[in-house]
């Protein structure tokens, strides 16, 4: 399909109410242990009082994301080289708190072929009090951990593998075979990480470590490590896309003509990496992440695709619009 460049101006109306929808609590930035519990509210609700998954279909696939809740910091740390009062004005702009961001865990689960695949696993608790709701989700829903037949992760960064692990040191997903990167396997299980690039006090990089550690531990034995391009399985694709991690990848989800692109890390809030192109802190190597946003946001512009971004404004689903100066987001329309 041919992409059409619009003015930026035109469309950022429907970015600001995108962002908008994103006001929440703020979350802690400390690490405790996953723990998977039971649907805690009646008739399918969380603490809040609001339903915490969304359904809709890809093709023949069934697909439903399943809030993990809230993680946050800082927005400096999300838009790293954004001059601090045009920050601060754009955050303003979109009724954004200017002193913390706050951010979704939009897991994913799709039903094919007759395995159920969760992909990304969410943080659990391993970076704030506001996360770990994905267990009493997906019982609203009618499923347990031990429904789950493989779990996918993008990338290995605690909030993406926190509740693979039972506050007991268990396995999370007790029949699931995990799959994760192989670069970032290496460098982050396998070997002590260098983390100095995270704009972050030392102390938080030292617990970011051993939350990755601790996390994927009860799934050491039997991880299957794959590297970004391959297939998981049918209608399931891994697409490389390097530099927020030594190995992140994308999926792609597809059946017959319809297809959805889940960005991972690729953008954290779409008010300060979609509409602006402002460089998340936490890219290990920004050059590279920066090559890897770009071709991806193309293709998701020129394709028309559905997305899912991980951590924007649940249920995290919308699509990239080329500008004349860039990308916008465009929430998709809610499915009844």
């Amino acid at each position: 399909m041919s992409g059409i460049t619009l003015n930026r101006r035109k469309i950022m109306l429907a970015a600001v109410s995108a962002a908008a929808t994103g006001l929440a609590l703020p979350t802690g930035m400390g690490f405790a242990q996953a723990a998977p519990t039971g649907a805690s509210s009646p008739k399918g609700l969380n603490a809040g009082g609001n339903v915490g998954h969304y359904r809709f279909r890809v093709g023949d696939i069934s697909a439903t994301v399943l809030s993990d809740g809230l993680i946050g910091g800082p927005p400096r740390v999300y838009a790293s080289n954004a001059p601090e009062a045009e920050l601060e004005e754009v955050l303003r702009q979109a009724f954004l708190p200017t002193d913390r961001m706050t951010l979704n865990l939009n897991t994913l689960l799709i039903e094919t072929n007759g395995k159920r695949i969760l992909l990304e696993a969410g943080a659990g608790q391993t970076m704030g009090p506001h996360g770990g709701r994905l267990f009493e989700n997906l019982a609203a829903i009618g499923l347990g951990p031990e429904d789950i037949d493989i779990v996918v992760v993008s990338h290995t960064h605690p909030d993406h593998v926190g509740n693979l692990r039972t506050a007991d040191d268990g396995k999370a997903f007790p029949r699931a075979t995990v799959f994760a990167p192989r670069a970032d396997w290496d460098f982050f299980v396998r070997n002590d990480p260098d983390l100095s690039y995270m704009p972050v006090p030392a102390d938080f990089r030292r617990n970011f470590a051993a939350a990755i550690r601790q996390s994927v531990e009860p799934v050491t034995n039997g991880i299957e490590l794959y590297e970004a391009g391959d297939e998981i399985v049918s209608g399931l694709t891994t697409l490389p896309a390097l530099g927020h991690t030594p190995g992140m990848a994308n999926f792609l989800v597809q059946s017959g003509n319809d297809q959805l692109l889940l960005t991972a890390d690729l953008a954290y809030h779409p008010i300060v990496n979609v509409d602006r192109p402002w460089l998340p802190g936490p890219d290990r190597d920004k050059d590279t992440a920066l090559a890897s946003r770009r071709r991806i946001f193309d293709m998701a512009a020129v394709d028309r695709l559905l997305v899912l971004g991980f951590h924007y404004p649940f249920p995290g689903l919308g699509r990239m619009l080329k500008t004349d100066i860039g990308y916008a987001w465009v929430p998709a329309n809610w499915q009844f």
